[in-house]
C-alpha cells in the first residue's frame, strides 16, 4: 500500500524533488536560470504537493551513480591517516592557516597572539569523530569554517571580546563533532559556515554536467 505524499517525511520528499532537479539540470533537460528558480522553491517550500510539482514535467530519474556520487561529494570524510593525534598552531604578529584536504587530528591547540587563525574544515579530512580545538587567543582573529554536516560545541569564554558561533549543529549523530575550548582575550572567535548547502548543491550540480556535457 502507497502511503500518500502528505504522510511522507517533507525532508524525504524534498530531498528526492532536489535529486531529480540535479540530475534533470546536469542532463541539459532544463537551463541553469530554471535549475536556480526550481531549486530555491523546493528549499523554501513546507508543502508536499508544491515542492514535487517542480519536478512534475522531468521525467529523467537520479540512479544509482548518482546517489555514489552524492553521497561522496555530501559525507564528510574519514581516512585512518597515520598523522600525529595533536596539532600544535602558533600564530604571533603574524597568521596561520589549514585548510584544502588536511588530514584533522584528535586535537588542536592554537596559540594567537596579536595574529590571524585560520581553520578550514569545508573540505578537510577526518579521522575521528570527536575533535578538540584548545584555543589561546590574546588580542588575535581566529576563524572557524565549517561545512554544514559537521556539528560544533561552543566552550570557549571571552573577557572583553566577542564570539560568534554561526553553525547550526543539526548534523546527522556520524558527523564529526568539533569542541572549541580556551579563551578569547581582547579579540574574536568567529565560526561560521563558509559555503551554503544551496551553493553545494549548485557546484555539485554543475560538476555533473561538465562531465556529462565532456562525455556527450
Amino acid at each position: 500500500m502507497t502511503v500518500i505524499l502528505e504522510d511522507r517525511p517533507i525532508e524525504q520528499v524534498r530531498e528526492e524533488t532536489i535529486d531529480q532537479l540535479i540530475f534533470n539540470y546536469s542532463h541539459g533537460v532544463i537551463s541553469a536560470e530554471a535549475f536556480e528558480r526550481r531549486l530555491d522553491q523546493a528549499m523554501n517550500s513546507n508543502t508536499h504537493q508544491e515542492i514535487v510539482d517542480l519536478v512534475a514535467d522531468l521525467t529523467l530519474k537520479a540512479d544509482t551513480n548518482y546517489s555514489n556520487k552524492k553521497e561522496h561529494q555530501f559525507t564528510p570524510s574519514y581516512t585512518s591517516g597515520d598523522v600525529d593525534d595533536t596539532l600544535h598552531l602558533k600564530s604571533m604578529l603574524g597568521n596561520v592557516e589549514r585548510s584544502g584536504q588536511w588530514l584533522v587530528p584528535k586535537i588542536i591547540t592554537v596559540n594567537n597572539i596579536l595574529g590571524e587563525a585560520v581553520l578550514d574544515f569545508t573540505d578537510a579530512i577526518f579521522q575521528h569523530q570527536h575533535i578538540t580545538i584548545k584555543l589561546n587567543c590574546i588580542l588575535g582573529s581566529s576563524k572557524v569554517y565549517i561545512p554544514e554536516n559537521v556539528n560544533v560545541v561552543c566552550k570557549s569564554y571571552c573577557i572583553i571580546s566577542s564570539i560568534e558561533n554561526k553553525a547550526p549543529s543539526m548534523a546527522s549523530r556520524q558527523a564529526p563533532i568539533i569542541t572549541i575550548e580556551g579563551k578569547v582575550v581582547l579579540g574574536s572567535l568567529n565560526v561560521e559556515i563558509k559555503r551554503t548547502i544551496k551553493e553545494k548543491f549548485i557546484a555539485f550540480a554543475n560538476n555533473l554536467k561538465s562531465a556529462f556535457d565532456v562525455d556527450k
